[in-house]
């Protein structure tokens, strides 16, 4: 595990930087990239990218790596994910596969089916947890179906109008589905992200941190901001 401590910009910059080159080199590549605050200024880089002709999606697959279970559509991560994202970079329809509770059990699989997740970038809870796996998640987990802890669904309260509307459950990729990405990217920001930094890098790699399991795979990037690696 390699760790970038950088400015904002310039760790996002880097991220973008990651994505366009592995497209130049494999058009079709497998892709997920996590939704949440931390991922908007990547997803505006990209959007740029695309934009200016520096990198095409038309032929790259992407996955879904969590969506939320109990919500209004216009609510969902799809939704967000599709309006600022896949839309303005040009992903085809048909290209982006979608996680929901009844296909759950046979997501792995469709991921098997494309060669397996060329990069997967990801954020970090406060709560060390990687998509919405949980503290408690073991490590050969596959896609399924997660209850939220009360600490991310604090995280997600900037998405819902109160507390009430904040989902229960989410549908996400497992640790085992997750680490066994070619590659792997995770994004940091701020001061709030610091112990989970820390307990990432230094925890045992076992199911308390979740995010430290990704300590075991050969090719992850963590990249942090200068607050969101101050404990380290």
């Amino acid at each position: 595990m390699k760790t970038l401590i950088r400015a904002q910009d310039e760790m996002f910059r880097l991220a973008a930087d990651k994505v366009c080159s592995l497209l130049r080199e494999k058009p079709d590549a497998a892709l997920t990239l996590a939704a949440g605050r931390t991922m908007f200024p990547l997803w505006e880089l990209l959007c740029e990218a695309a934009a200016g002709g520096e990198a095409d999606f038309s032929a790259a697959r992407f996955f879904q790596t969590a969506e939320f279970l109990g919500v209004p559509e216009e609510k969902s991560l799809r939704r967000l994910t599709e309006e600022r994202l896949l839309r303005k970079i040009g992903i085809p329809e048909e290209n982006c596969f979608w996680l929901t509770e009844e296909n759950a059990g046979r997501y792995d699989e469709a991921i098997r089916r494309c060669g397996g997740l060329d990069l997967a970038v990801l954020g970090l809870g406060v709560n060390a947890r990687i998509g919405y796996n949980e503290p408690g998640t073991q490590f050969s987990t596959g896609c399924r179906v997660q209850k939220l802890t009360g600490k991310t669904k604090q995280q997600l309260a900037w998405l819902f109008p109160d507390a009430a509307s904040v989902p229960e459950r989410a549908v996400t990729m497992g640790i085992r589905t997750l680490t066994q990405a070619k590659e792997i990217l995770l994004l940091a920001v701020g001061e709030e992200k610091a112990k989970a930094v820390f307990d990432m890098l230094y925890a045992r790699d076992d199911s308390v941190i979740p995010a430290a399991f990704l300590q075991i795979p050969a090719n992850v990037t963590v990249y942090a901001d200068p607050a969101a690696g101050s404990r380290l």
